[in-house]
C-alpha cells in the first residue's frame, strides 16, 4: 500500500458558489461589505420602474442628493464621537442653537455673515467641549450628560431667537447662494457633504488620531494602559462633533435663507439611523465615513420612494428610520460579540 498516497487530501473539484467555466464566485460581490450599495441600486431601478413620472427623474436625484447633504454632515458629526465610544444625543439640539444663534447675530447684532458665522462654529466646538467637561471631569454618564445638554440648548434657543423663526432676508446675496446655488447642476450642499466626508475619512483612517479613536471606542481601559491620553482624545472628538452639527446648522440656514427655530430636532433620528446602518457597511463593526455614506443614500432612496408610493402615509420616514436604528444595532452588537469570542 502506497503511504504518502493515503495521507494526500482530496480535493474539492468545484467550490462553493463557484463557476467552472468562468471561475466567478459569489464572495467576489463582498455582500458582507456592499450589501448596502447593492440595495441602493436595485432600490433604485424598482422605483424608477414602478415611479418612472417622479422617482426616475434628474430633478428627483438633486433633490434626494440636496436633502442628504445636510443629514450627512450631521451624521458624520455623530460617526466621530461613536468611533470613540461616546453618544452624543445633544447633536440636534447643538445644531438647533446653532441656527438660531446665527440668524440672532446677523438679524439682531448685525455682525457681518462672514464673522457670524465664524462666531457660531466656535460655540458648537464650545458646546462639544462643555459635553466634554461635565463627561471627563465630572464622571455623568454620556448619555444622561449630553441628554441633559439637549435641554439646556433647547431652552437657549428659545430665548436667543424668541421662539420665532427669523428671516435674513437684509444679509448679502453671497449668504443664501452659498446654500441654494449648483454647480454643474449639482446642488453645492453636496460638495460640502463630500468635503466633509473626504477630510474625516482621512483623519478616522490614515492618522493616529482617528487610530486612537478606533482603539478608545473598542477597549478604553487597554487605550489607557497603552499610555494613550484618552480624555484628550475624547475632547478633541466632542468639540470636533459639535463643531461640525453647528456647521450643518450653518449650512441649512444658508439654504433657507431664514434662520428657522427647531429645524435641527428632525434630524436626530436619521443622523444615529445612518451612523449605526453605516456600520455594517465597508468596515463592519466599525463606525466608518464609506459605510455611512451608502447607508445615508440607501435611507435617502428607501424613504423617497415610500413617500412618493404612498404620499398618503407621513409616518413612512419615521418608520423606515426607527426600524434601521434597531435592525444596525442588532447587527452591530453581534458583530462585535463575534469578535470577541474568536
Amino acid at each position: 500500500m502506497n503511504r504518502t498516497s493515503a495521507k494526500t487530501p482530496i480535493k474539492d473539484p468545484l467550490p462553493k458558489n463557484q463557476d467552472t467555466k468562468t471561475g466567478w464566485s459569489l464572495s467576489a460581490l463582498r455582500l458582507d461589505k456592499y450589501s448596502g450599495l447593492y440595495l441602493a441600486l436595485l432600490l433604485c431601478v424598482v422605483f424608477s420602474l414602478f415611479l418612472p413620472e417622479t422617482f426616475g427623474t434628474v430633478n428627483n436625484a438633486r433633490v434626494i442628493a440636496a436633502g442628504t447633504a445636510i443629514t450627512g454632515i450631521i451624521t458624520l458629526a455623530i460617526v466621530v464621537s461613536l468611533a470613540a465610544g461616546v453618544f452624543d444625543l445633544s447633536l440636534a439640539a447643538n445644531m438647533t442653537f446653532s441656527i438660531c444663534l446665527l440668524g440672532a447675530l446677523i438679524a439682531h447684532a448685525r455682525l457681518p455673515w462672514v464673522l457670524a458665522v465664524v462666531i457660531t462654529l466656535l460655540a458648537g466646538a464650545g458646546i462639544g467641549a462643555l459635553n466634554a467637561v461635565i463627561i471627563t471631569r465630572l464622571g455623568v454618564d454620556a448619555v444622561i450628560a449630553t441628554l441633559g445638554m439637549s435641554s439646556i440648548l433647547a431652552a437657549l434657543s428659545f430665548w436667543v431667537a424668541d421662539g420665532q423663526t427669523v428671516l435674513l432676508s437684509e444679509v448679502s446675496p453671497t449668504f443664501t447662494e452659498l446654500g441654494s446655488a449648483s454647480i454643474a447642476t449639482i446642488p453645492i450642499t453636496v460638495y460640502y457633504l463630500a468635503a466633509v466626508a473626504v477630510g474625516l475619512w482621512f483623519l478616522l483612517e490614515h492618522t493616529p488620531f482617528g487610530r486612537y479613536l478606533y482603539a478608545i471606542g473598542s477597549n478604553v481601559q487597554a487605550t489607557k494602559l497603552a499610555g494613550i491620553k484618552v480624555v484628550r482624545l475624547e475632547w478633541s472628538s466632542l468639540m470636533l462633533t459639535g463643531m461640525l452639527a453647528s456647521l450643518a446648522g450653518v449650512i441649512l440656514t444658508m439654504q433657507l435663507g431664514a434662520a428657522s427655530f427647531g429645524a435641527g430636532g428632525p434630524y436626530l433620528l436619521p443622523a444615529f439611523a445612518g451612523a449605526f446602518l453605516g456600520s455594517t457597511q465597508v468596515l463592519p463593526g466599525r463606525f466608518n465615513v464609506r459605510g455611512t455614506i451608502v447607508a445615508l443614500f440607501l435611507l435617502a432612496i428607501a424613504v423617497k420612494g415610500l413617500q412618493l408610493r404612498f404620499p398618503e402615509l407621513p409616518w413612512i420616514k419615521d418608520i423606515v428610520e426607527g426600524m434601521v436604528v434597531i435592525v444596525a444595532v442588532a447587527i452591530t452588537a453581534r458583530t462585535v460579540r463575534r469578535r470577541k469570542t474568536i
